[in-house]
């Protein structure tokens, strides 16, 4: 009888975000990781066989996680899904920082992380397609929201804006729709 495995997969990845929020997304390796939760390299290997892997698997997490926030939200056309997404995004944040969001853009530099965050993004604009004036402004609200992302990754959010920004984006978007 093999040896009862002290740390799941996903325990895995728990000690990988808080390694990503301590020390940024390049101290993730899979020796690091190992050292974190106390297993040998080979007991991470045997979950992710590469680093890539690993931040695959964390972007998969997190992406699965907001894609459900959003799912989980009623939507009756562009603006309202709009309004969950800001919602969601506002969830997303509390647990995220520029960090994990640094990691999350060098993930973007393989070509094929990259095709599949253009599909993603695709999927959002389909959900917001049409020529009405609630369309246009729920794309430019998202727009603004994704803007925001780009720029809290930057250091943007050090004196706690995040929040008043994204009550702005939604008070534009109530006053547009």
């Amino acid at each position: 009888m093999g040896r009862k495995p002290t740390i799941s997969r996903d325990g895995l990845l728990d000690v990988a975000e808080e390694l990503v929020r301590e020390q940024g997304g390049s101290a993730l390796t899979i020796g690091a990781l190992a050292k974190a939760a106390g297993i040998s390299k080979g007991g991470v290997q045997y979950s992710f066989a590469s680093r890539d892997d690993l931040v695959r698997s964390l972007i998969d997490r997190w992406t699965s996680r907001f894609d459900a926030m959003l799912d989980d939200a009623a939507t009756d056309g562009p603006v309202d899904f709009i309004r969950s997404y800001i919602a969601a995004t506002r969830t997303s944040q509390q647990a995220m920082d520029a960090k994990i969001a640094g990691l999350m853009v060098s993930y973007l530099e393989n070509p094929e992380h990259l095709k599949e965050t253009r599909d993603w993004y695709r999927g959002i604009f389909d959900r917001l397609a049409g020529a009405s004036s609630n369309a246009q402004a729920a794309r430019v609200a998202f727009l603004a929201v994704e803007g925001l992302f780009l720029l809290r990754i930057n250091g943007i959010d050090e004196d706690g804006d995040w929040t008043s920004f994204l009550d702005d984006v939604e008070a534009v978007l109530t006053r547009l729709a």
